[in-house]
């Protein structure tokens, strides 16, 4: 009898620790992944993640998970889309941002990008609202998000030899190394204040190189070309550490120049460029 108290015991306890009310897997859902702010509403808490715990000037790589106030529960059947806003002293714009998705293998965890074109500063500033439907049922939250300057150049805005107006941001290397770097960017070109839309089928010629070493470059780049989830793939070729500027020229489906100049004796450097120091 005594024996069988035990046994009914441990069962118990491991029927306990499995309960489905329970998520004990969750945690693990944010693993590499640091909190940057919450946005709450009367429902609900909105965690935003990113890898570093910030957000920047540039390309940012952002994942959400939304919190039941109710009974500290994470909602896993959210469908989540979001607004980032720049509010000037003059006017309000938007800037180019990806779809929110479920994150493959997670319960909780969605994920999209945003590119903030411009920084904040003392009297500018950016909100961010997100907007999501569980179970049939509508919901919004917003608040101020910080958006610091980055240190280097990680996105570029112009005027295009179209007279169209693009902007094109670094999403990776993030960590740099001496080596041959997957490199990746996005191009949008500007709709409206409020909408930018992914472009496709360009060319993002890169020339690599360092002003203190006597502007020289690096062999066996290649060029970014269009592909999946909006992304622009091709190499980067670092051969060194310290500073680099990643000197570009954006080409239309025709190969015509849409924006920037190569790099020669007399030219040392184009009129749009990336930035890295590692």
């Amino acid at each position: 009898m005594k024996s069988f108290k035990y046994i009914f015991v441990a069962i118990l306890a491991v029927f306990i620790s499995c309960s489905p009310d329970e998520t004990p897997t969750i945690a693990d859902e944010i693993d590499q992944h640091t909190l940057v702010q919450q946005i709450e509403n009367e429902s609900h808490i909105v965690e935003m993640y990113s890898a570093t715990g910030m957000l920047q000037q540039g390309y940012n790589l952002i994942s959400l998970r939304i919190k039941d106030k109710a009974d500290s529960h994470y909602v896993q059947n959210a469908s989540i889309s979001w607004m980032p806003l720049m509010h000037m002293t003059a006017m309000e714009h938007s800037c180019p941002f990806s779809e929110v998705t479920k994150t493959i293998g997670k319960e909780t965890l969605h994920h999209g990008y945003i590119v903030f074109q411009m920084a904040e500063n003392s009297s500018e500033y950016w909100t961010l609202r997100v907007d999501y439907e569980i179970d049939g049922v509508s919901y919004s939250a917003s608040d101020l998000i910080s958006v610091p300057a980055s240190p280097k150049r990680r996105v570029v805005s112009f005027t295009g030899s179209d007279g169209e107006n693009y902007i094109v941001a670094m999403a990776d290397p993030i960590n740099p190394q001496v080596a041959l770097n997957a490199m990746s960017a996005v191009v949008y070109k500007k709709q409206s204040m409020m909408h930018y839309l992914p472009v496709q089928g360009y060319t993002l010629k890169i020339d690599p190189r360092m002003p203190s070493m006597g502007n020289h470059g690096s062999p066996n780049n290649q060029h970014l070309v269009s592909g999946a989830a909006d992304l622009y793939h091709g190499t980067l070729s670092l051969t060194m550490t310290g500073y680099w500027k990643i000197n570009l020229q954006l080409l239309d489906a025709n190969a015509a120049v849409i924006k920037g100049e190569p790099v020669t004796d007399t030219n040392p450097e184009s009129s749009i460029f990336f930035e890295l120091e590692f």
